[in-house]
């Protein structure tokens, strides 16, 4: 397995350096970016990785981060933090992918918890997936078409079609080849 990295995107230097220095105790990997904007042009993230994302900052707010990686690096896992948060902020981030939205100041070894629990569910894609979305995939890799695949899980040809989407756009893969090639790696494997 390659080193595991946590990228830390911050504008305010003290939380930077003092995430980085928390993550590096912990024995991972650190990169630290003191803008959205710097993170994009810098860092080509590959799993298993993680972002600790401060969630409002000058100029790319951590949101439009979000967004402009749903394409780039849609396996990232995502985990907010803030000192101005707020529900409706938390829920869209979440909806949107977020792995978890903490605020400031927050405890340290929660913090670092989740970064280990996003850093796991990163080295382990399927993992990312609906139960739902797993089922389909099973039906998909066995080479069922999405009418047969509607017809056994009870559903609208539409609806497979749509966790399809869902499938390739959480598991980074444009066609239908490389999600056989994610998929069947030996260290891929289904969540029991």
């Amino acid at each position: 397995m390659s080193e595991r990295t946590v990228y830390v995107v911050d504008d305010d230097d003290a939380v930077r350096d003092s995430l980085t220095m928390l993550f590096r105790n912990a024995g991972l990997a650190v990169r630290g970016f003191t803008s959205a904007l710097e993170f994009l042009e810098r860092a080509a993230p590959a799993a298993p990785a993680c972002l600790v994302l401060d969630i409002r900052m000058p100029g790319l707010s951590g949101t439009a981060l979000q967004e402009a990686l749903r394409e780039r690096a849609p396996r990232l896992p995502i985990i907010f933090i803030t000192g101005h948060g707020s529900i409706p902020l938390a829920v869209e981030a979440v909806k949107k992918g977020a792995f978890d939205f903490i605020e400031k100041p927050f405890d340290d070894y929660q913090l670092l918890s989740q970064v280990m629990n996003a850093l796991e569910r990163a080295g382990e894609p399927l993992a990312l997936l609906s139960e739902r979305e797993q089922e389909v995939l099973k039906l998909v890799l066995a080479g069922k078409p999405s009418r047969q695949i509607a017809e056994e899980l009870f559903i609208s040809a539409r609806t497979v079609e749509f966790h399809r989407a869902r499938i390739m756009l959480k598991l980074g893969v444009k066609t239908v080849a490389e999600l056989f090639r994610v998929c069947l790696t030996p260290t891929s494997t289904f969540p029991s």
